[in-house]
């Protein structure tokens, strides 16, 4: 009889035959002793179990056993059992039917068994030879311990204790189910039933089960499990009932193959929450990478079409038709411009949150579409301010080129019309011949009415050359009704030319006359002679008076106030002014509280990210605070942008009273709100790698006070520069830092580890089928896979097999797909 020593530190009264490492694997309690004799219907069970447990094996080797203590007597049956258990060959059995033939091949299975770390006690191979039962059934509990049991590990826990915690987990939701350990906790069959259907619940109605029927429960357990499963019935459920304590180790027995009959189905479940954990990251990723280029497409579509129309510089021919256009731009900078800030603002942040969800998963940074990177939208962003700007200053221009025209052309149709009332009738009187029947003296004083009349026509040549002049500059400023104005002040011309040749050929009338006439009156002569200036004189005033003033100031219509005659229209543009001088320092008395203000805030921000401290969240809580104090704050600028208006309105310009113009005040809000986003974002990109590094606010706090200390003077500085700037910028941000610090310390999953979490859903085949993929993942991630998979290009690979080494290689960024 083979003896096997007995291990040392093992008392009188423990198991013989407990395995592994000095039993830790099997807890010592109420084991099977080989002096004790084994309990009638224990003895039963264990036979039945322990005799369907081995065929259940060496039915893969096209055999069975019919009598487990007959059987297994000549070392063959019990030699190929190990075989198939373990995968591993034995030595080559002896060939004899003799005693010591067998002696020789049951020695090489219990040798084999001590080579898996199985201290055997006591079990010699001539009692197995000898067809000893108890020996024979311990040496079974032991290769069952060995290689069923002794491997199931569950949350730090293994062997009986790990299944016994699996049973547990796995039976926890299922009423009148309480399983505490492997003999009274299944009689009544609804434990099995359990495990069932949690993993196939398509096989049995839980709901329908009975606590009083133990036996329709048992059987209904033991024959799903046979028809399904693939789990011979290894115990009898009038044996498991009517016993007042179940066999340990035959329900212990047929429990394991319980798990291992569900372990792959387990394992490929964990491999299935991994795959479907990665994806998630990505199709999250690939989400916010859609929304990116989708932002990006729409903010660059809008800047394309408006850039156009701020570049148009095309002039309206009237004041009001410009003014309409101005509308339109006050529209636009009010209402349409803002929320584009605000989504190029949201852009970056989704692009910089991106990156760092990106650098976390340890997946590639996201790159743009051509033409969509952050760089070439601010370069968009910026072409578009400067055509912007530019076209403000060429509508304010243009508003005050026609104000000029508008001016110029009342001037020219007040001078045309005065002229032209002036010059009515004198045609005829230049044509008339009256000096014919007239005396000496009345030629004489027709005469000196002439010269009185050449006087009044010589100053009207200045009156002329104006009108003349008037129209010129209307037509270098381009005005719309330039043809109307050439063609009235040609006709005045021409009339002018004609009145001076009618001029010349009634003086040689008169003087021809008067040589004839020498008797005519010397002092209605010199009457006429002393009226004509009085009445050049008079008729000038008279047009001063009526004349056209544009004015720009109080001062300035003070002074005109002096001419009386004017007073009711200067004290009317006197009022106007006023009124715009309010309107000036209504907007100054706004504007310079709100620059300031605007200022301050940006300070305020900008020292808050350079420095902020405690926790996350109250940083974020802080800057939440700030945020809504600005956003109350807009409506100043509102109402800012109402005097603005006002001010544009009245063709006010110009304001004194204050350096803050509409487009300053503008500017600096949009970058308040950029600025105080972009911080918030930076805090928000802090808390998802604190929560995905597992940092503490201590070691955040560290890293701070060494970013704020970061010495440039290190002889490692370029090559750290290298990683927290690789664009070569000139700028390290926070985030960066955090990322260098912390680069090597989280735990994410590998595209290795993918690649076997796929390998395990593909049976350990090379290639996965879209049918492997549809049963073993949700809807939503099998169809991500299939539609992004290649085609497996191995040999031996079904039609449509697919590559999901390649994918999941690309997952990581470590190929192209």
């Amino acid at each position: 009889m083979m003896m096997v020593m007995q291990p040392e530190g093992l008392g009188a009264g423990q198991d013989p035959f407990a395995g592994g490492g000095g039993g830790e694997y099997m807890e010592q309690e109420e084991d099977w002793d080989r002096d004790l004799l084994l309990d009638p219907a224990w003895e039963k069970q264990q036979r039945k179990t322990f005799t369907a447990w081995c065929n259940s094996h060496l039915r893969k080797a096209g055999t069975q056993i019919e009598d487990i203590e007959e059987d297994f007597r000549n070392g063959l049956k019990l030699m190929l059992l190990l075989e198939v258990i373990s995968g591993e060959r034995l030595p080559r059995p002896d060939k004899g039917k003799m005693r010591f033939h067998k002696i020789a091949n049951v020695n090489k299975a219990l040798d084999f068994i001590a080579s898996k770390g199985v201290k055997l006690v006591s079990i010699g191979a001539e009692e197995i030879v000898d067809g000893n039962l108890k020996m024979t059934l311990g040496m079974i509990w032991t290769i069952i311990l060995r290689f069923a049991i002794q491997d199931i590990s569950v949350e730090e826990t293994s062997a009986k204790e790990g299944l016994l915690l699996w049973c547990q987990r796995k039976t926890a939701p299922y009423r009148n189910v309480n399983v505490q350990n492997f003999h009274t906790s299944w009689k009544d069959g609804l434990a099995l039933c359990a495990l069932i259907h949690r993993h196939r619940p398509d096989l049995i109605d839980y709901a329908k089960l009975r606590k009083d029927d133990p036996i329709g429960n048992l059987n209904t357990a033991f024959e799903v499990a046979e028809k399904y499963l693939d789990i011979p019935k290894m115990l009898d459920a009038e044996d498991i009932v009517n016993t007042p304590k179940p066999d340990e180790k035959a329900v212990m027995t047929y429990v394991s193959c319980f798990y291992h009959a569900f372990a792959g189905a387990e394992q490929a479940e964990t491999a299935a929450n991994r795959i479907c954990k990665v994806l998630a990251v990505n199709q999250e990723n690939e989400k916010l990478m859609e929304e990116y280029e989708k932002l990006a497409s729409e903010l660059l579509e809008w800047i394309r079409r408006t850039v156009p129309w701020l570049e148009n510089r095309t002039g309206e021919p009237s004041m009001s038709a410009m003014q309409r256009k101005l509308e339109d731009f006050r529209d636009y900078r009010r209402l349409h411009k803002p929320p584009r800030v605000q989504e190029k603002c949201q852009l970056e942040i989704n692009f910089n949150t991106l990156q760092t969800k990106l650098r976390l998963s340890h997946r590639p940074a996201f790159m743009p579409s051509e033409g969509k990177l952050v760089s070439d939208i601010a370069n968009a962003w910026r072409g578009l301010e400067q055509v912007e700007k530019g076209y403000e200053d060429w509508l304010l221009s243009e508003i005050r080129r026609l104000q000029r025209l508008q001016h110029l052309a009342e001037k020219f149709q007040q001078k045309a019309s005065l002229h032209e009332a002036w010059t009515r009738g004198k045609e005829e009187m230049l044509n008339q011949r009256d000096y014919e029947s007239a005396s000496l003296q009345e030629v004489r004083a027709l005469l000196r009415r002439h010269e009185a009349f050449e006087s009044d026509l010589a100053a009207h040549q200045d009156r002329v050359e104006h009108i003349a002049a008037l129209a010129q500059e209307l037509n270098e400023l381009d005005y719309h009704e330039a043809a109307s104005v050439n063609s009235r002040c040609q006709a005045i011309c021409d009339q002018w030319d004609s009145l001076g040749t009618l001029t010349q050929k009634r003086r040689d009338a008169l003087e021809r006359m008067e040589k004839l006439l020498e008797t005519i009156d010397q002092l209605q002569l010199e009457f006429a002679r002393r009226a004509a200036p009085f009445n050049n004189w008079l008729d000038g005033a008279v047009e001063d008076l009526q004349d056209v003033w544009l004015v720009h100031s109080v001062e300035e219509t003070q002074v005109r106030k002096l001419v009386p005659s004017r007073d009711q229209t200067l004290q009317e543009e006197l009022a106007r002014q006023q009124v715009n001088d309010r309107v000036r320092r209504q907007f100054a008395a706004q504007a310079n509280a709100i620059g300031p203000w605007i200022q301050g805030k940006v300070e305020e921000v900008g020292r808050l990210a350079a420095g902020m401290m405690g926790s996350l969240e109250e940083q974020m809580a802080g800057l939440r605070q700030q945020e809504q104090n600005i956003i109350n704050y807009k409506s100043n600028i509102d109402r800012l942008e109402g005097d603005h208006q006002l001010l544009q309105e009245s063709l006010v310009f110009d304001n004194k009273h204050t350096v803050y113009s509409m487009e300053h005040i503008r500017v600096g809000w949009e970058q308040l709100l950029t600025s105080i986003a972009r911080t918030i974002n930076e805090v928000e990109n802090q808390v998802l790698t604190r929560d995905a590094k597992g940092l503490s606010q201590e070691q955040l706090n560290e890293f701070r006070a060494s970013f704020n200390h970061f010495d440039r003077g290190e002889v490692e500085f370029a090559r750290i520069m290298t990683m927290v700037d690789p664009n070569a910028t000139g700028v390290v941000t926070f985030q960066a830092f955090i990322d260098f610090m912390t680069r090597e310390t989280a735990e994410t999953d590998t595209a290795e580890q993918v690649v076997a979490s796929f390998k395990i859903l593909a049976g350990d085949k090379s290639y996965i089928t879209s049918e492997e993929l549809r049963r073993e993942l949700p809807a939503e991630q099998a169809e991500y896979c299939i539609r992004r998979m290649t085609p497996y290009k191995g040999s031996g690979a079904p039609a449509g097999a697919l590559d999901y080494v390649a994918f999941s290689s690309a997952l990581y960024g470590e190929s192209d797909l």
